[in-house]
């Protein structure tokens, strides 16, 4: 006979059972974010360390708050592998425990802080660059904070989407095949959202807006007055169709008078051709366009003939456009086109194929008309393009080999990691020279260059036509790379170049977070470091063009008017 008690007694025995499961959900809860703590931190001091160039603290915030969402989740990871291989949950630790890793954490971060500052303040040194403010430092851990949250927000809201979604499939499924199959499905959604709506509607909202850009008219770009410029009298394109950045390259330059003052001889006014987006309906119809407007301004008659491929928004570096000018005293033709409304970084990560259509376009439509010229009545035809522009300008050439037989000369400024003829060289270089600064078949034809002595280097002929890689050890732009993820690159493996700091080392995930960031702030540096090139463009362009009578006193000059220019 059942007694009178039983219901309640089995009640109160439900109830203890779920006190317990209770608390061991807790424990496994407070198992769970003591190791995603320790995580978080951990990684969040590796943030902290040497990269290539100085940070502020908006993207150092950045950085660390990214760094410390990654350790967060590694550390979540790492704990459920250890309750997994010893085969219970892993429990809340003891208090006393907590609290001497909290202690811990808090003294740690401080002291990172302080090597951050030192090791921030010896970059800065080295290249000329400002120290860092007092209050930087509670602003970097406000922006770290911040972004580290916003992080965590959204990696539970997919979590919790994924357990709505594995209950509802937990109805017709096993248990473990239902969730399973919920993280991909969320997984799934996530990832087609960030590449179909999501970036779709960005991308709209970004050339809406770089596009309102490219149209402004500022009073510091006039009009030009003289027929050997676009958008100037008998120019077969408008003024307003060039964009904000081809009215910059038109309107600047040096002068006639200018150049004459220089060379002591009397120089013509150069030529520079130029086509905006607005101009024509696609990239070849742009780039006859632009061959049109160099025929008509005279420069298939000039003695130099420079074909640039521009960064995204059509910019040119004003330094590499006018050495060209001061080394044929005027007597030189500029043609360019634009491609993108975006900024370079921006066009960098989702427009790569514009520009390899637009240098590759450029180049035949030039080297076409070139080709039927009289031999001896052709301009030397010359190539160029800095960052973005140099990644498009090799879309036109296979190899090394055959920028120099199509071709009077070639400078790239500041290449991309994915410039396929750069990266090509670069693997294959001559045994013992680095990654950061290689030499290529003896630099026979090729010549890579951090600086103006190594147009030296090595000490072998160098017949021209001569092909220049003007790099620096520390620019972001050239060494970002996906792979960096995973993977040491040799730049961190061989001897470093001068301005990169012996202390800088490479950690996984966490370099890569760096150097992105780091191309960020990559022109925020003086000459000759990271992203920005000026005076040794001169002795790139004295050395593939070598004018008659050009003496190297001429070329300090020269680097001197690029350095105003910075």
């Amino acid at each position: 006979m059942t007694s009178p008690d039983a219901p309640a007694a089995e009640t109160e025995s439900e109830r203890a059972t779920q006190r317990r499961a209770e608390r061991s959900a807790a424990a496994r809860r407070g198992g769970f974010g003591f190791g995603a703590a320790i995580g978080a931190v951990v990684l969040m001091w590796l943030s902290l360390t040497p990269s290539l160039l100085p940070r502020g603290p908006l993207f150092q915030g950045l950085v660390s708050g990214a760094a410390a969402a990654v350790g967060y989740g590694l550390g979540v990871a790492v704990t459920a592998l250890i309750g997994w291989l010893l085969q219970r949950p892993a429990g809340s630790p003891p208090r006393i425990l907590r609290w001497a890793v909290g202690v811990i954490g808090c003294l740690g971060t401080v002291g990172v802080l302080f090597w951050y500052a030192d090791w921030q303040n010896e970059l800065r040194g080295l290249m000329g660059v400002p120290d860092l403010a007092w209050h930087a430092y509670p602003i970097l851990v406000l922006i770290a904070a911040i972004v580290f949250l916003v992080l965590l927000v959204v990696a539970r809201g997919c979590r919790a989407a994924t357990r709505g979604v594995g209950r509802l499939f937990g109805r017709i499924l096993p248990p473990r095949v239902a969730a399973l199959l919920a993280g991909i499905v969320v997984a799934a959604v996530a990832i087609a959202a960030l590449n179909g709506v999501v970036a779709e509607a960005a991308m709209t909202v970004l050339n809406g807006t770089f596009k309102a850009v490219n149209q402004e008219i500022s009073d510091d770009t006039p009009e030009p007055g003289i027929p050997e410029r676009s958008g100037g009298p008998g120019s077969l394109v408008s003024w307003e169709s060039l964009g904000r950045q081809g009215r910059i390259f038109v309107a600047n330059g040096p002068t006639a008078e200018e150049l004459t003052a220089f060379s002591g001889r009397q120089a013509m006014t150069p030529i520079r051709a130029y086509t905006g987006l607005d101009s024509a309906e696609n990239v070849r119809a742009e780039a006859d366009l632009a061959v049109a407007e160099l025929r008509r301004a005279g420069g298939f008659e000039r003695a130099v003939l420079g074909v640039a491929t521009t960064t995204g928004t059509g910019w040119i570096n004003e330094s590499t456009a006018s050495a060209v000018e001061y080394l044929a005293n005027g007597d030189s033709a500029l043609v360019s086109m634009q491609y993108s409304y975006l900024p370079s970084w921006l066009s960098f990560l989702v427009d790569q194929e514009r520009a390899r259509q637009a240098g590759q376009a450029l180049f035949e439509a030039v080297h076409a008309v070139w080709d039927t010229l009289p031999a001896d009545q052709r301009p030397k035809l010359v190539v160029f393009g800095e960052s973005l522009g140099s990644f498009g300008g090799e879309a036109a050439f296979s190899s090394v080999q055959d920028m120099a037989a199509r071709t009077d000369g070639v400078l790239f400024v500041g290449p991309t990691a994915t410039n396929p003829v750069w990266r090509d060289a670069t693997a294959r270089r001559d045994p013992g020279s680095p990654q950061w600064l290689p030499i290529y078949r003896d630099g026979h034809t090729a010549r890579f260059v951090a600086d103006a002595r190594d147009l030296a280097r090595p000490d072998a002929p160098w017949p021209p036509p001569r092909v220049v890689y003007l790099q620096h050890a520390s620019d972001p732009i050239t060494w970002w790379t996906p792979q960096l993820l995973f993977q040491k690159p040799d730049w961190l493996s061989e001897p470093r170049g001068p301005d990169v700091l012996p202390s800088t080392r490479w950690i996984p995930v966490v370099t890569f977070l760096q150097v992105s960031a780091d191309m960020a702030v990559s022109t925020d540096v003086p000459d000759g470091h990271g992203h920005t090139f000026h005076a040794d463009i001169a002795n790139a362009w004295s050395a593939i063009l070598s004018p008659e009578g050009w003496t190297e006193a001429d070329t300090a000059r020269l680097r001197a008017v690029l350095q105003n220019e910075d």
